[in-house]
C-alpha cells in the first residue's frame, strides 16, 4: 500500500496546536479554553503531496487547552486518494504541551494519530516536537508505522525548518522546507533506481481581511512524474502547485 496516509497539514497544525492566549479562544474557565478552526482550500496538500487529487478540502479543527500548557485536539478533513480507496476523511487526535517562555521562543511536543476511516490501513502515529525561536521554526516528527507499499509498517522522520514574518500592509509571510525519509526505499526512477526520501517546500503568503485569513501558496517537491507514481499511483499529485485558501479561527 502507498503512503498516502501521511496527511497532516504541518502548517495547518501549527495553528491549531499552537496554544494561543485566551483573548484569541474561547475562555471555558481562568484555566481552560476551547479554539476551533475551519479552513476551504484549493488543495490540500500535506508534505508536498496532493492527499485529494488536486480538488478543493473542507478542513476544521478543536483545541481543548489549559493555562499549564497541556492541549488535546482533533482535526479533520476531507481527501481522495484515488482507486477504489474506499476512505473519503481523514481524521487526527493529537495531543501534547506547548511552552513560551518568552514572545519570541516557543516548544510544541505532542503526540498525533491519524486515522481513515474504512481504510485503517492507513492509519499512523507520529510523535513531534516543534521548536520556535525569533521567527525561524524547527520540527521533526517521528513515526515508527508509517505503512508502505508493500502493506509493512517502517519508521519514517519528517523534518522541516521554516520562517515566519511579517510584511508591509499587513501580509503574512511563511516559509517552509522539509524532508521526508522513510527507512526502506519508497520511490522508483523510470531508469530503475530507487530512493528512501524527497525534498518538498513551500513559500505562503497570508492577509487576514473580513474576519477570515486568505493565504496563496505555493508548493512543490524534487520527485519527478515516475517516482511520484510509482509510489501514490498518480504523477500529478507531487508536482508543483498554487493553492489558495481561507481560514477562520474562533
Amino acid at each position: 500500500m502507498n503512503s498516502n496516509n501521511l496527511a497532516a497539514s504541518i502548517a495547518l497544525m501549527a495553528g491549531l496546536c499552537a496554544i494561543a492566549p485566551q483573548s484569541q479562544a474561547l475562555a471555558l474557565n481562568d484555566d481552560f479554553f476551547l479554539k476551533l478552526d475551519v479552513t476551504a482550500a484549493s488543495d490540500y496538500r500535506t508534505r508536498g503531496i496532493s492527499q485529494t487529487q488536486g480538488d478543493p478540502a473542507l478542513q476544521a479543527g478543536v483545541v481543548l487547552g489549559h493555562s499549564s500548557g497541556l492541549y488535546v485536539g482533533a482535526w479533520t478533513s476531507n481527501v481522495d486518494f484515488g482507486f477504489d480507496i474506499d476512505t473519503r476523511q481523514e481524521v487526527d487526535y493529537f495531543g501534547g504541551w506547548y511552552w513560551q517562555p518568552t514572545e519570541a521562543l516557543s516548544l510544541d511536543l505532542g503526540y498525533i494519530k491519524y486515522a481513515y476511516p474504512k481504510t485503517s490501513g492507513f492509519n499512523q502515529s507520529e510523535t513531534y516536537a516543534v521548536l520556535g525561536a525569533y521567527g525561524f521554526k524547527v520540527a521533526a516528527f517521528y513515526s515508527s508505522d508509517a505503512p508502505t507499499i508493500h502493506g509493512e509498517d517502517q519508521d519514517s522522520l519528517y523534518s522541516w525548518v521554516g520562517y515566519e514574518t511579517q510584511l508591509p500592509l499587513e501580509v503574512g509571510l511563511e516559509l517552509r522546507y522539509g524532508r521526508m525519509d522513510f527507512k526502506d526505499p519508497m520511490f522508483w526512477s523510470s531508469s530503475g533506481d530507487s530512493k528512501d526520501s524527497y525534498h518538498e517546500w513551500e513559500a505562503k503568503i497570508t492577509r487576514d481581511f473580513l474576519g477570515v485569513t486568505w493565504g496563496l501558496s505555493y508548493i512543490d517537491t524534487d520527485l519527478s512524474k515516475t517516482e511520484c507514481a510509482s509510489s501514490y499511483g498518480f504523477d500529478d499529485v507531487c508536482t508543483a502547485t498554487v493553492v489558495a485558501s481561507v481560514r477562520k479561527e474562533f
